[in-house]
């Protein structure tokens, strides 16, 4: 019990470090009059979305809060509720920030570049620390309650249900915050360059734009809200699943299974520790290149606490667990499942015994791989490096040798990440089994402050330039703030290439848990997930389609809800011709009252894809087969959506930051600068690059562990709720 308190002091410790940076953020100075007032309607924009996504959001959640009492119980009900509420204030908290932290860094940029990014990394901290913080206190104080004052055994189907309730609250949010920023950012950013820029011929963010407050707004609804509540949810389902897949393979660990269970929540707040104090070593260096280099500048702080991390995850496993050497057994729990060529004799765990010792090495790993997928992900969205500069060569030649070469790129961005990831799996496969996979996930998430402010930063800085430009600012601000965003476009890319790298290895950690809870609930049930099962390979086709057919969903809303602020837009520029020599001024608020109308309308559908999908393949299939083929094809349902969905989310992500960089290289005077026929190429590449990196592509991270925990559930309901 001491343990999960200490945890839950951690946690709070996060979010007493938001709080007070949020003061220091706020009582900077927001800049001259004019500057307060774009501030102030991107502000506005920005809580009218949230407000209006988080009602609807709302209203599908109470449904579904209910059916989740009813099959599982008012405990796992109220753990839905706690991972919804707390994901969507996770949200509201990282936009808030963001939209009072923009015009801040913008005014502070007016001073120095280091000011600047002193400031918008400080707002990035902000969401990262209280995204942090509020994952580990909404599990380890729902578990400490409990098994605390509710007398819970750890291990009990009570808590493992009510825990993996939580992490589903905390997707079903996640998934509708994600997919609905992404479709407003990405149709205002598009609708607004394909008018302003290739249509008109003015300037990004240039306030003629009638669309520029709303792909503003964008920014921070989609970047920040949006992301927040993906890696919370991240963070919660994977210690989540850690804990569960504990009790469900551990149980036969006596007195150490509790501290085994704790562990998780003491690395989460361990690696709080660290990249709090890793945010203090984000700063510029004091001459030549490193006085510029802002990358360099934040891989200073990244690398500050991934090493601390390491010595600091081994205290709490030598405080946690006492002498690492001990043997930890597993218990024997694969009854019936026939696997085909099974790694372990039927009837054993799949898993093997293991020491501290091995946890901490996996850890160290995961550790390891965070970094690795870091880097790969520059190296595909960075402009100082081959792939982008050659999408940007590729532009002299035209829009469609853009498009080509962008997509040439983001199929190959997916190879790098997938070998580190298979070798990460093998590694820690060989040191503890399906745990040692479990704790390198867990680890991975134990740095999501750092990533997170490493992402949030991307947004703040967005938006200073535009009210830079907006504001009229000398053209010395806007450089600085250029060049503090070109690094945001790739901090943007790298948070997303390290979410689904996590969300591959926590969706195994959960497809494991699916196995188990297969073998306890239904012990006499012969499944068989052969090859030869023909009913497994209708599972795998499936599972492989879903986040295709998903990815589809959200490009065709961006490109319809595009298509309306075009219309908008030009509509504007026919009514108030005045526009175009500042005599009139645009109607912002009407655009971005009809983005936001196009986002929720859009949102819905494609969300209730990954929740629906394994109960009608189960139910399909039961029909059709019966129970035992319908269990077959939901487990192959299960790794199809991982592998599929990692290949897509890779590839989104990675070639949509490459094609958005390759504009900017571009802009930055490189093969004819702007206004050129190459610059003309890669914007019309960015517009199809803009969705798959911000909308469809990080989308497909909680699709991936939605559609796991769904059929965990499913298997809980079954089964009665494991009463």
């Amino acid at each position: 019990m001491n343990l999960v308190l200490i945890a839950i002091a951690l946690g709070a410790l996060a979010v007493v470090y938001g709080f007070v940076t949020s003061r220091q953020v706020l009582s900077a100075s927001a800049g001259n009059a004019k500057m307060q007032e774009i501030a102030g309607a991107i502000q506005e924009g920005a809580k009218a979305y949230l407000n209006r996504q988080y009602s609807t959001i709302g209203m599908v959640g109470v449904v579904v809060a209910v059916i989740v009492g009813v099959f599982l119980g008012p405990v796992s009900a109220i753990g839905f509720l706690i991972g919804a509420i707390l994901s969507a204030v996770a949200g509201y908290i990282g936009m808030n920030i963001s939209v009072r932290a923009n015009v801040r860094t913008a005014a502070a940029a007016q001073t120095s570049l280091q000011a600047g990014l002193t400031l918008a990394f400080r707002a990035g901290a902000i969401t990262g620390m209280l995204v942090a913080g509020l994952a580990l206190l909404a599990i380890a104080v729902f578990f400490y309650v409990l098994i605390g004052p509710m007398g819970a055994d750890p291990a009990s189907r009570e808590v493992i249900d009510a825990l993996v309730a939580l992490a589903f609250g905390a997707s079903l949010i996640s998934i509708f915050a994600r997919l609905g920023g992404g479709i407003f950012t990405k149709a205002a950013d598009v609708g607004a360059d394909l008018v302003g820029k290739v249509e008109a011929g003015i300037p990004e963010d240039d306030p003629r734009n009638p669309a520029v407050i709303a792909d503003n707004v964008g920014d921070n609804v989609g970047d920040c809200a949006g992301m927040a509540a993906d890696l919370f949810e991240t963070y919660v389902v994977t210690v989540g699943a850690t804990m569960v897949l504990t009790a469900l393979l551990l149980t036969d660990a006596g007195d150490l299974l509790l501290p085994l269970m704790a562990l998780p929540l003491l690395i989460g707040g361990a690696c709080i520790v660290t990249s709090i104090i890793g945010t203090y070593f984000v700063r510029l260096g004091s001459s030549g290149k490193a006085a510029t280099n802002v990358m360099g500048a934040m891989y200073k702080g990244f690398l500050v606490t991934a090493v601390l991390s390491i010595p600091l995850i081994w205290f709490v496993m030598q405080f946690a667990l006492g002498d690492l050497g001990n043997t930890i057994n597993v218990t024997e729990n694969l009854g019936n499942i026939d696997v085909g060529e099974p790694l372990a004799e039927e009837g054993t765990s799949s898993t093997l015994p293991f020491t501290g010792w091995n946890l901490f090495a996996c850890s160290v790993i995961g550790l390891l791989l965070t970094g690795v997928i870091i880097w790969i992900t520059e190296y595909y969205t960075g402009t100082g490096f081959r792939p982008v500069r050659s999408i940007a060569k590729a532009s002299e030649t035209g829009h469609g040798t853009n498009v080509i070469q962008g997509l040439a790129i983001s199929l190959e961005s997916t190879a790098l990440p997938t070998l580190a990831i298979v070798a990460a799996i093998i590694a820690t496969f060989q040191l503890a089994g399906l745990m040692g996979i479990a704790y390198a996930a867990t680890s991975m998430l134990a740095l999501a402050g750092m990533v997170v402010a490493l992402d949030a930063y991307g947004p703040v800085t967005d938006n200073a330039g535009g009210i830079a430009e907006m504001a009229g600012l000398d053209e010395g601000v806007r450089e600085k703030t250029d060049l503090l965003d070109a690094v945001g476009n790739t901090t943007k890319a790298v948070t997303k290439g390290y979410a689904i790298g996590s969300a591959g290895l926590a969706a195994l950690v959960l497809f494991a848990a699916y196995t188990t809870d297969l073998a306890e609930f239904f012990p006499d049930a012969d499944v068989d997930f052969s090859l030869e099962n023909p009913y497994v390979i209708v599972g795998l086709l499936l599972g492989a389609l879903l986040p295709y057919l998903f990815g589809a969903m959200g490009m065709t809303a961006v490109g319809r809800a595009a298509g309306d602020v075009v219309k908008d837009v030009r509509a504007q520029f026919r009514e108030k011709p005045g526009i175009m020599d500042y005599s009139e001024k645009p109607d912002y608020a009407r655009t971005v009252d009809l983005v936001t109308k196009a986002a929720i309308k859009e949102m819905i559908i494609p969300s209730m894809l990954p929740v629906l999908a394994p109960i009608v393949v189960y139910f399909s299939i039961l029909l059709i087969a019966g129970q035992e083929n319908a269990f077959a094809a939901l487990g192959a349902l299960l790794m199809g959506v991982i592998v599929g969905g990692l290949f897509v989310a890779l590839s989104m992500t990675a070639g949509g930051g490459a094609w958005d960089n390759a504009k900017k290289y571009i802009e930055d005077g490189n093969h004819g600068g702007k206004g050129s026929e190459a610059h003309k190429a890669a914007v019309t590449g960015d517009t199809v690059g803009d969705p798959y990196k911000d909308t469809a592509g990080p989308a497909v991270n909680p699709m991936i562990k939605i559609t796991n925990i769904v059929a965990l559930l499913l298997l809980a309901a079954l089964a009665g709720g494991g009463a």
